[in-house]
Order: structure tokens, then C-alpha cells, then sequence
């Protein structure tokens, strides 16, 4: 049997019906898919979490050794997924992988988790970052305005078809990354930088060691999310088993740059004192680069810089709810693509949730919760790459992850100290992520259970 006929065969058997044929569409190159990655990672967080990691660890060495470490973390990530991916090159992620390492139960939580407010809450986020940067720059747009305008413009992009959102985010992601080293450039040629030290000491030690460096890390990894985003869009990806690993890797490595060099230039450019505790590091340092002129131009770039990560989570997430489409025949409306290869009712699902949330203003909330479920379903997906290994050691892997077991066993070891932390630092939001894995599983049950009657009362019935 040909692979596409085993996976045709695979998605029938676990749906209970025929598969839904994949819909012929444009192929996603390499630049396209790194863009994805880049614009998913880089978001708010690098801009905002400095202020509160120098509280506590007032080294520039220290800080820049947190990220690079949560940048080595990711890539160890990647290096597992870009193995799962080239394995099995579907779409939607984590629900593919866990389908495959473990049952079809495990991966539908992940996908019900990711297809509801997974990727729902983050854009509804990043939409109003944007709106409340946006009012530096539009004082008289209400920022809410701004925050469902960006949403409904960008996803009028994605219906567009495959080809018109490549175009949209490689330029939009271009030309964040223009203004981000525009920045840096600026902020390197400063006349009169900080007195801060990036070169190691002794007294460093004790820093690399403390708990608020394990604490800061946490919040550091959520700053470098995103860096799977491209396995969401496999299937459309030219040549998945090259374009894959080269836009894992290659993104991972750029933003995991970038971030070390934000932050050496927040330093450079702003006293510690200045930026310790506040929220706004990115504009501190902007006035003190560009002076009074300084805060808007930072608003703006970060304003120009979130359009392209809301447009990759809103191509990447419907990816999820589609092929959960094809194999579900509950879910077959949103399997549908148009002419040009959009999942036009996948899409705007999304886009309804993320609009809901924005008005509701819960979404800062549902996120809060679901960040556990979300590094449960990377702990078991990069945890099902060792299972494969061991399991079914014949399988043809067109990429295997380089450093194994060393580069999985990291991720695992640093997720599941994330997963400890958020069980032992806000586990009231902890065990209600474990409760939306849970009803994710309960609708998996009925749904089945729901099939298997009406299979069998039309059997008895043709009898």
C-alpha cells in the first residue's frame, strides 16, 4: 500500500468513515514557513519580561545566559518535532504526532486544546497589545478598534488562499525584522551605553544557580513559543521532509539571536535601576536610543511587529480544526477548503472565538489556564518521539533529530519543571488546564460512542 493510501486508510479507520481526500494547494517554500516561525515566537514578551528578571538578577551575563539557555531549550524542541514532522507530514501539529505515537484519544485533546482557544487566546492577546501600543501612534482610535481591525484585516488575508497569506507574511515578518534590527543598530551606537557587564564573573555563579533564575526561565520559555508553529502547516509545505527542519531550526536560531541582542541593547541603553520591576523595558529604552521620540517609534515597531504574528497564528490554527475535520465526520464542515486552499470555516471559527474573547476581555485568563494542557501536549509529543524510537525503530525517518537522546531528554527535563512550577505556583490554574484536557477526552468518548450506536442500528437495519 502507498503511503498516501496508508494514511487515507489510517484517517478511516479512526473516523469510522471514508477519509476525506486532501484538497490539491499551493506549496508553502522554506522562507515562508521560517517567516511562521519567526512572527509566532517573537510577539510582546521579549519587549516586557526584562524589567521583572533584572529584579531579581541584576547581571548582564546572567540574563543573557537565561535566554540563550531558553533558545537551546527550544531548538532541542524543534530538533524533536522536525523528526516527528518529516515522519508523519500532516498538519495540525501536536494532534498528528500524539495520533501516532500514542491514540487517537491523546491527540484529539491536543487538537481540541489548540483548536478552541489554544491559538484563539494568544491572537486575541496580541490583538490588544496591539490596539493599547497602537494608541502612542492613534491616540484618537479606540484601541479596541484597533484590536478587532487588525484581527478581521488579517484574516480577510487568510481567506485569500495559501498563495496571498505566503506573500502577506514573508513581507509583513521582513519588514518586522527590518525595524527590530533598525533597533538594534541604533541601540548599539548609543554615545553614552550603561556600565553593564556581559562577559562572566565570579559573582555570576550564584545568580545561574538561584531560583530566580529558574523561575525567570519560565516565563522566558513562553517568550520563545511558537517555535513548532510551522509543523502546523505540513501538508502544505513544498518538500516537507527539507523544508521542515530548515524552518524549525533556522527560525529558532534567528529569534534565539535576536532575543540575546534586544535585551544586551535594553541594557546597554537604560539603567537597571530604570527598568527593574516595570513592564514597558522596550519604551524605557527607546526614550533614552531616540529621546522624547523615542516611546512612539517602540510602540509602532512592536504595533508593525504583531500583525505578522497574528496573521501566522491565524493561518496555522484552523490547520488543527481541519484536519481534525477530515478524520472526525462531526467536525467535516471545517475539513472544507476553498477554491484557493483555505479552510474558510475553520478560519472563521477561529476568528469568532478570538473576537469573542476580545470583547469578553477573559482571554488573558483562558490562556492562564491553558498553558498547562499546552505543555502537557508538547511534554507527551516530544516524549512520543523516545516511544517511536524504541517501539517502531523500522519506520522511515527522513530527518532524525540530531543529539538524541541528549537535545529530547533537555526539553523534557525543562517542560516538565514548567509543568511543576505552574502545579506548584498557580495550581488552581493548573488543574483546571487538567480539566480541559479531561473534557477533551469526554467528547472524544461520546463522540465515538455516538458513532458506534449509529453504525450499528444501520447495520441491523441493512440486515
Amino acid at each position: 500500500m502507498a503511503a498516501s493510501e496508508a494514511d487515507d486508510a489510517t484517517r478511516a479507520g479512526r473516523s469510522g468513515g471514508a477519509a476525506v481526500p486532501p484538497v490539491s494547494c499551493p506549496s508553502v517554500s522554506w522562507p515562508v514557513a521560517t517567516a511562521i516561525v519567526i512572527a509566532d515566537m517573537i510577539g510582546v514578551g521579549v519587549f516586557t519580561s526584562l524589567g521583572f528578571q533584572v529584579k531579581d538578577l541584576p547581571s548582564g551575563f546572567a540574563i543573557l545566559l537565561l535566554w540563550a539557555f531558553g533558545g537551546l531549550v527550544s531548538l532541542c524542541g524543534a530538533l524533536s518535532y522536525a523528526e516527528l514532522g518529516t515522519m508523519f507530514p500532516r498538519s495540525s501539529g501536536e494532534y498528528n504526532f500524539l495520533n501516532r505515537a500514542f491514540h487517537p484519544a491523546i491527540g484529539f485533546i491536543a487538537g481540541w486544546v489548540s483548536a478552541t482557544v489554544g491559538f484563539a487566546a494568544p491572537v486575541a492577546l496580541a490583538a490588544m497589545a496591539f490596539g493599547e501600543y497602537g494608541r502612542a501612534v492613534l491616540p484618537e482610535v479606540p484601541p479596541m478598534l484597533l484590536a478587532i481591525g487588525a484581527v478581521w484585516i488579517v484574516t480577510l488575508v487568510q481567506l485569500g488562499g495559501i498563495r496571498q497569506s505566503s506573500r502577506f507574511q514573508l513581507l509583513s515578518t521582513v519588514v518586522k525584522l527590518g525595524l527590530i534590527v533598525a533597533f538594534l543598530v541604533a541601540g548599539w551606537a548609543i554615545s553614552a551605553p550603561q556600565p553593564v557587564r556581559f562577559l562572566p564573573a565570579a559573582s555570576d555563579i550564584g545568580y545561574v544557580g538561584s531560583a530566580a533564575f529558574a523561575t525567570s526561565l519560565v516565563f522566558v520559555m513562553y517568550a520563545f513559543s511558537g517555535w513548532n508553529a510551522a509543523t502546523y502547516i505540513i501538508g502544505e509545505l513544498h518538500a516537507p521532509e527539507r523544508t521542515l527542519p530548515r524552518a524549525l531550526l533556522l527560525g529558532t536560531l534567528i529569534v534565539l539571536v535576536l532575543y540575546m541582542a534586544l535585551n544586551a541593547v535594553f541594557l546597554r541603553a537604560a539603567p537597571v535601576s530604570e527598568l527593574a520591576g516595570q513592564l514597558q523595558v522596550a519604551s524605557i529604552a527607546g526614550a533614552r536610543i531616540f529621546g522624547e521620540a523615542g516611546g512612539r517609534f517602540v510602540a509602532a515597531m512592536i504595533c508593525v511587529g504583531l500583525v505578522p504574528s497574528i496573521a501566522a497564528m491565524m493561518w496555522i490554527g484552523p490547520r488543527v480544526l481541519m484536519t481534525m475535520g477530515e478524520d472526525i465526520p462531526a467536525l467535516a464542515l471545517f475539513a472544507r477548503r476553498s477554491r484557493n486552499g483555505a479552510p474558510a470555516w475553520a478560519i472563521l471559527f477561529q476568528l469568532t472565538v478570538a473576537t469573542l474573547m476580545l470583547f469578553t476581555e477573559s482571554f488573558e485568563a483562558v490562556l492562564d489556564l491553558v498553558q498547562f494542557a499546552l505543555l502537557s501536549c508538547s511534554f507527551l509529543t516530544v516524549l512520543g518521539l523516545i516511544r517511536l524510537r524504541i517501539t517502531q525503530p523500522e519506520l522511515k525517518r527522513p530527518y532524525r533529530a540530531w543529539g538524541y537522546p541528549v537535545t529530547p531528554l533537555i526539553f523534557l527535563s525543562v517542560t516538565g519543571f514548567m509543568m511543576y512550577y505552574l502545579i506548584t505556583a498557580r495550581p488552581w490554574q493548573a488543574g483546571l488546564g487538567a480539566l480541559a484536557m479531561l473534557s477533551g477526552l469526554l467528547i472524544y468518548w461520546f463522540a465515538h460512542a455516538r458513532f458506534r450506536r449509529t453504525a450499528a442500528t444501520a447495520m441491523s437495519g441493512s440486515e
